[in-house]
C-alpha cells in the first residue's frame, strides 16, 4: 500500500526464520500502516502465526530486519522489548487466558504487569470495566475463563488485547472453532476496536468470510453498530496476504485477489455473491 512519506507502523524487510535448519518464513517483506488492515491467509504450517510472533519479537529473525513504530526491534533484547510491546495488543489461539485468574484480573494483566504502560492503580479497575463494556461482557469480572463459552472467552481475550489502546493489534486465528454468529460477532468486535481508535490491524484467519466482513464494512459510532464501508473509509483500507510455505506469494487488495489466476491464492477465496 502506498502511503507516500508516512511511517509504517509495522515492516518487515526481508525476513527469514528457520527452526533448525526448516525455513518457515521466506525472504518476507511489508509494510502496515496507521488503520490499515491486513488479513493473513494461508494453509496450516504456512507460517502465519509464526509470522504474528516475529512481529512481536518473540522469534527473532535468522536474516532481515523488523521494526515497529519506526524501531528497528530485530536485534533487541527482552528488557528493551518491553516498551515496544505495550504498544501492541495480541489476541493469540484459542484466547491463552489465565485459568485460576478471573476475568477482571486476566484483563487488568496487561496494566498491572507491562512497567512502561505506567497505570496508576486506581485506574486500573476503570480501564478494565471499560474494555469488557467494549465487547459486552462488563458482568463477568468476577467470574474465571471455565465459566464462560468459547465466544466469551475470546471476546475476554479481546478486551485484554485491547485494554492498553495499543496502536497495533494482531489477532491469530480469532474465529477458530467458533459457530458463525459468534464469529461474526468477533470480526464486527475486530472492526469496532480498528475503527475507534485508528488501529493497524493484522488477522491471521482460514476463513475468508472474516476479511471479507473486515474489507467491506466499518464501524459507526453514532449507530453502535457495522455499516458497509464506502470507497475511502477505513474499512477500506483492507490488504490480503497469502502466505504459503513461509513465502508471501499474495499481497494486495481483494479485488485483486478474488481475480488470481494462483490455483493455491484461489482456494483461499470465496467469491462474492
Amino acid at each position: 500500500m502506498a502511503e507516500g512519506s508516512a511511517q509504517p507502523i509495522l515492516q518487515f524487510d526481508h525476513v527469514t526464520v528457520k527452526f533448525d535448519d526448516a525455513e518457515v518464513l521466506g525472504d518476507v517483506s511489508f509494510a502496515a500502516y496507521e488503520g490499515e488492515s491486513r488479513v493473513i491467509l494461508g494453509a496450516a504450517g504456512s507460517g502465519k502465526t509464526v509470522l504474528l510472533k516475529t512481529a512481536l519479537g518473540l522469534i527473532k529473525p535468522d536474516a532481515g530486519k523488523v521494526f515497529a513504530f519506526g524501531q528497528d526491534i530485530t536485534g533487541m533484547g527482552e528488557h528493551e522489548l518491553f516498551a515496544i510491546r505495550s504498544r501492541m495488543g495480541m489476541l493469540f489461539q484459542e484466547s491463552a487466558l489465565f485459568d485460576s485468574l478471573t476475568i477482571e484480573e486476566n484483563v487488568a494483566y496487561p496494566l498491572e504487569n507491562q512497567k512502561s504502560i505506567q497505570c496508576p492503580k486506581d485506574e486500573v479497575h476503570s480501564r478494565v470495566k471499560e474494555a469488557l463494556e467494549f465487547v459486552e461482557l462488563g458482568s463477568t469480572l468476577e467470574k474465571f475463563p471455565s465459566e464462560l463459552s468459547g465466544g466469551m472467552r475470546r471476546r475476554a481475550a479481546i478486551a485484554r488485547a485491547v485494554v492498553t489502546n495499543p496502536p497495533l493489534v494482531l489477532y491469530d486465528s480469532p474465529t477458530a472453532g467458533l459457530d458463525p454468529i459468534t464469529a461474526h460477532t468477533i470480526i464486527a468486535l475486530i472492526i469496532k476496536e480498528r475503527d475507534i481508535g485508528n488501529t493497524t490491524t493484522l488477522v491471521v484467519t482460514h476463513r475468508y468470510q472474516d476479511g471479507d466482513l473486515i474489507a467491506n464494512f466499518r464501524y459507526n459510532s453514532d449507530q453502535g453498530a457495522l455499516e458497509p464501508a464506502r470507497n475511502g473509509d477505513r474499512g477500506a483500507r483492507t490488504t490480503f496476504m497469502v502466505l504459503r510455505d513461509g513465502r508471501l506469494v499474495f499481497e494486495g487488495d481483494q479485488d485483486r485477489l478474488e481475480a488470481s489466476p494462483d490455483p493455491y491464492v484461489h482456494k483461499f477465496v470465496k467469491q462474492r455473491e
